[in-house]
């Protein structure tokens, strides 16, 4: 691969901010635009920025493939396990009032983090693995 030093400078100077707005999303999706989602979304597309523009092999010693599905089941046990501990209080599936039982809007406040983050990792790691994929098929 050839180097190009422009696009490398910019990567490297942009990558932290591109994965800190990415963390902002995340965490502030529950008070405005944004959540898990969108946040997987922008966390996966810096970590495709960086496999495009330093390669493959480099992403791939960074965030390895057996990370990646340790991160898509994480995310889904994540997700799935704030539904099943609002049964197991006595609510309803990913009923999140009962996560506190004195102050119900914490419980909301703290299953929707929960649930948002969980859909975050999955959504970043499938990307990345997708990714993955299509760009190792040459090999």
């Amino acid at each position: 691969m050839k180097r190009y030093s422009i696009p490398r400078l910019i990567t490297k100077l942009l990558l932290p901010l591109i994965l800190l707005f990415a963390l902002y999303v995340q965490f502030h999706g529950d008070y405005g635009p944004g959540g898990g989602f969108q946040a997987g979304v922008i966390f996966g597309a810096g970590f495709i920025l960086y496999a495009l523009i330093y390669g493959l092999d480099y992403a791939q010693q960074i965030l390895p493939a057996w990370l990646l599905r340790i991160g898509i089941s994480l995310g889904v046990l994540i997700y799935a396990g704030v539904g099943v501990a609002g049964l197991l209080l006595g609510g309803n599936y990913l009923d999140y009032g009962v996560l506190d039982a004195h102050h119900p809007a914490h419980g909301q406040h703290l299953g929707i983090l929960l649930v948002e983050l969980g859909v975050g990792i999955t959504v970043s790691s499938v990307m990345v693995t997708i990714f993955y994929a299509f760009a190792g098929r040459g090999r």
